[in-house]
């Protein structure tokens, strides 16, 4: 129905559900601000685990954010519940919400529970290619009957932290095997931070990270989200793998440079911000230091 945007009433409330994973909760963001442009009289909530409430907290698009229960989804009594994650739970949850409308892309599991079945981002947006996360996510927006627009940044809001010298910031972990560049070329590419660019490198990492071989610099690990996000708004640069933190950096609008093993960038590429990704064509651990650091050169000069 792709006036179904339209078809909602002055006022009327809004789900959507985006359970996990810190990238595709960053990048949900341009929709939601689409949503809101197009239909700024709607309540928005956004459905979310609590350990990724931090990336939509004081966002101005949003209303509230649920966790991710059936009974509180259907407390808010959303007119639209929009399904953007995928799987069942999440698929169990819009069907729980008891809304009118009830949305998801077709080729989600148990599209059966949706009675508006949104077709592929490529049908959508009239392409014929790979499609970027955020544009997968905004064509959803498109097909319920927003305009067609320039897909915006991703949105985070955060007080930068107080600093005494501009820094940069490196991820030097992932999520998964075959995702993460060697320990060895993330020292060298902080050595040349500080010499070159003047920059105090800052590495930041998980809960279960191992930050010891990176004890010579300020290390920041296991904070929380909201935490990084503020260190992440205070920041010069970014240098890291294919992970969360990359898209939060650029959500900040920051330059980012991203090392690339087995994920493919035309889906996981830095939006909307000037940047620099290195594709390993093999191990993405014998990547050259030297390739790193060339590029963090082109990318002073762009930025």
């Amino acid at each position: 129905m792709p006036d179904a945007l339209q078809r909602l009433p002055e006022g009327a409330r809004v789900a959507v559900i985006r359970l996990r994973s810190l990238g595709d909760c960053v990048l949900t963001t341009p929709a939601l601000d689409i949503l809101k442009r197009f239909r700024p009289d709607l309540e928005i909530a956004i459905v979310v685990e609590d350990r990724f409430k931090p990336v939509f907290e004081d966002n101005p698009a949003i209303s509230v954010v649920l966790p991710p229960s059936r009974s509180a989804v259907r407390r808010w009594r959303p007119v639209l519940c929009l399904n953007l994650h995928g799987g069942t739970r999440s698929a169990v949850l819009t069907a729980g919400s008891l809304a009118k409308y009830r949305a998801g892309f077709a080729h989600f599991r148990m599209s059966q529970l949706y009675n508006l079945r949104i077709p592929t981002a490529q049908e959508i947006l009239g392409v014929d290619r790979t499609v970027h996360t955020a544009e997968h996510l905004a064509s959803a927006i498109f097909w319920l009957g927003a305009p067609r627009c320039e897909i915006p940044r991703a949105q985070l809001f955060a007080p930068p932290r107080p600093v005494d010298l501009p820094y940069a910031v490196i991820h030097p972990f992932a999520t998964g095997p075959g995702k993460s560049w060697s320990t060895s070329g993330f020292l060298a590419v902080a050595e040349h931070l500080r010499n070159s660019f003047n920059l105090d490198p800052v590495f930041i990492a998980g809960p279960g990270d191992d930050t010891s071989p990176f004890a010579r610099y300020r290390c920041l690990a296991g904070a929380p989200l909201a935490e990084v996000k503020s260190l992440l708004r205070g920041a010069s640069l970014f240098v890291g793998n294919d992970s969360g933190p990359a898209h939060m950096a650029a959500a900040f609008g920051l330059p980012v440079l991203v090392l690339f093993g087995t994920s493919n960038p035309e889906i996981w590429a830095p939006w909307r911000t000037v940047s620099r990704v290195i594709t390993a064509q093999g191990p993405i651990e014998a990547v050259p230091a030297g390739e790193v650091i060339e590029a963090l050169e082109r990318l002073r000069v762009a930025a």
